[in-house]
């Protein structure tokens, strides 16, 4: 989930919008006021085409949905969710009543089927997370896939998100960017990953709890340290807060506080032209060692058969010798 997604209803007056295909429907009984629809329009009920809507959701300040957004979720025959309880409370703000069925990673792949038959049926059904796009770093991707493949309408309700709120945010330059999501959490794999993304020409952005976050950023400024770089949490909040500086000083900071709350989404500014020719030379010196291959592929999680298979061919060695030092350097 990107930290903001759903599905969304048609709604009237959108740019390049047909109006007989996205006018709403009259507003079911138990919307509230604002949810309504507006007047002179026609609706699709009694057998008219279905549409999955994927509902951009607020990511911390419900002053950010959309009255288009409010429309689709009143509108909704189903309106699936990534958890009822959370869902339940930011309808009853909005005074919406409509079904709802958990549709998280758990459960999805096992009711893509049955929610693709009743889009078929003429239903409009709604999609969203607890926060953000559904289908950005989130399974809602594989329904919005299955839809297509299947012909079925599908129609994308813009909401907030975390990751251009936080480009925004950080101050850094954000010409090109690359979307990261979560890292790897193992110490190891998260440092092999940096490195992988190191040449990447353009700033980086990755997700992280707040648990997580300082010793997050710690291997950030040990794999990455001339980056600029900035922590961004509790977007569109009260509290909202932008951390920013040389990656050394901001894990230092970050480090020496206690009890970080909010969701985080740290931006790791683009390399700089020298170290991308640094980083190129490096790559095409040849320099690296079997060891090193091996200890960077082992902190990657690779399997060991597969990764001595690799490497005995990279470096032209013995399949057994590779494979007996992979064992060596794993027990290390």
């Amino acid at each position: 989930m990107d930290f903001d997604l759903r599905p969304s209803r048609r709604s009237g007056g959108q740019p390049n919008d047909r109006a007989t295909d996205r006018s709403p429907r009259g507003a079911r009984p138990g919307v509230g006021a604002g949810a309504g629809t507006s007047a002179g329009t026609t609706g699709c009920e009694g057998g008219g085409e279905g549409l999955l809507s994927v509902v951009g959701m607020p990511i911390g300040n419900l002053e950010d949905a959309s009255p288009r957004v409010v429309r689709t979720l009143a509108e909704a025959d189903l309106l699936l969710c990534e958890d009822t309880r959370v869902t339940s409370k930011l309808l009853a703000h909005f005074g919406i009543r409509v079904p709802l069925q958990r549709a998280d990673q758990n459960v999805l792949a096992q009711r893509v089927e049955g929610i693709l038959t009743r889009v078929e049926g003429g239903e409009r059904v709604a999609f969203v997370s607890d926060a953000g796009m559904p289908g950005v770093s989130d399974p809602g991707q594989q329904l919005v896939d299955a839809a297509l493949d299947r012909g079925l309408r599908v129609e994308v309700i813009p909401g907030p998100s975390a990751v251009t709120c936080a480009l925004v945010a950080s101050g850094l330059p954000m010409e090109h960017f690359f979307f990261e999501g979560f890292l790897p959490r193992r110490e190891g794999a998260m440092a092999a990953r940096l490195e992988a993304l190191a040449q990447v020409p353009g700033a980086l952005v990755v997700y992280e709890s707040p648990h997580r976050v300082a010793s997050t950023l710690a291997v950030v400024a040990r794999v990455l340290p001339t980056r600029q770089v900035a922590l961004v949490r509790e977007l569109t909040k009260l509290h909202e807060e932008v951390v920013r500086g040389p990656a050394a000083q901001v894990a230092e900071e970050v480090a020496d506080r206690e009890g970080l709350r909010g969701e985080c989404v740290v931006v790791i500014g683009a390399p700089s032209e020298d170290e991308l020719l640094e980083r190129a030379h490096a790559a095409g010196s040849g320099s690296a060692t079997l060891e090193d291959a091996i200890a960077a592929a082992l902190a990657a999680d690779e399997p060991k058969s597969g990764l001595a298979k690799r490497l005995a061919k990279e470096f032209g060695r013995p399949r057994s010798e590779v494979y007996d030092l992979v064992l060596r350097t794993a027990e290390q």
